[in-house]
């Protein structure tokens, strides 16, 4: 469809049809955590390093999004929950395929945790979500997560797998899921999942080499890209962090360069 074809161009290099993402949803679950306070300069600052979309809830587009500096793709997040709730795994929608078109999204994502008490519902709102997506020419990126009662351990291969598998099956254009630890096990999770997969940060790692040895693992066992958050906009120097990683998927640039690159800021 030429329309998802045009939009998906706005969300992956064009040549390396690899992606740098930084979402920057985590205000509805978290609040206005440290690195997302000033959402214009997050933006600002992830847009210069050279990221090729964010992620946004509906809300601060308009408070965020472009105005100045480089182009930037722009998902707008359809799904959420709190922390504070007694079930924060179960997520809900809260926006619409047709409000992000008119707020101008390349993208639209939605969080699932298979596993979940609610994973039933959330199921239905991606098959949902992914029939109205087709029909616009709307990309869809799937954030897929093995989180409930029977999850024992949600980075397990199998687990993370699973997660991928469902998100392809029921039509995500794009599938983001946890590193599972190294290569060898990512590259599985890679192989069933038939859509381009993008790995998510997870919580502030302690190091800069945590954060870039994973990306360079999943990068080597067949990723499209990364989807990182708090260790980009927290990172002391978000530009900078951004452009290491940029080196990593883009380039294809080892972790010890990726390094020397960080220790020159």
């Amino acid at each position: 469809m030429i329309g998802k074809e045009i939009r998906l161009e706005r969300i992956f290099n064009r040549e390396t049809k690899k992606t740098v993402i930084v979402p920057m949803d985590h205000g509805v679950s978290m609040g206005p955590i440290y690195g997302i306070t000033d959402m214009k300069k997050a933006v600002a600052q992830v847009a210069e390093g050279g990221a090729n979309a964010v992620v946004l809830h509906k809300g601060m587009v308009v408070k965020g999004h472009r105005g100045s500096g480089p182009d930037l793709g722009l998902i707008i997040h359809l799904s959420a929950s709190t922390s504070l709730s007694p079930s924060p795994n179960s997520k809900t929608l809260v926006c619409t395929v047709e409000e992000a078109i008119r707020l101008g999204a390349d993208g639209v994502s939605i969080h699932i945790n298979i596993g979940d008490d609610n994973e039933r519902e959330m199921l239905k709102d991606l098959g949902m979500i992914s029939k109205i997506t087709n029909e616009w020419g709307m990309p869809l990126l799937a954030m897929m997560y093995p989180r409930g009662r029977k999850i024992k351990d949600e980075y397990a291969v199998d687990m993370v797998k699973h997660a991928a598998r469902v998100g392809a099956e029921l039509g995500a254009d794009v599938v983001k899921v946890s590193y599972t630890g190294n290569l060898e096990s990512f590259r599985e999770v890679v192989e069933g999942c038939h859509v381009p997969v993008v790995i998510a940060g997870g919580p502030k790692m302690d190091s800069d080499r945590a954060v870039l040895e994973m990306v360079k693992g999943a990068m080597e066992a067949g990723a499209s890209g990364i989807s990182i958050g708090r260790n980009v906009f927290q990172h002391k120097n978000p530009k900078r962090m951004v452009q290491a990683l940029c080196m990593i998927v883009h380039k294809g640039t080892s972790v010890e360069e990726a390094m020397e690159f960080l220790s020159k800021e």
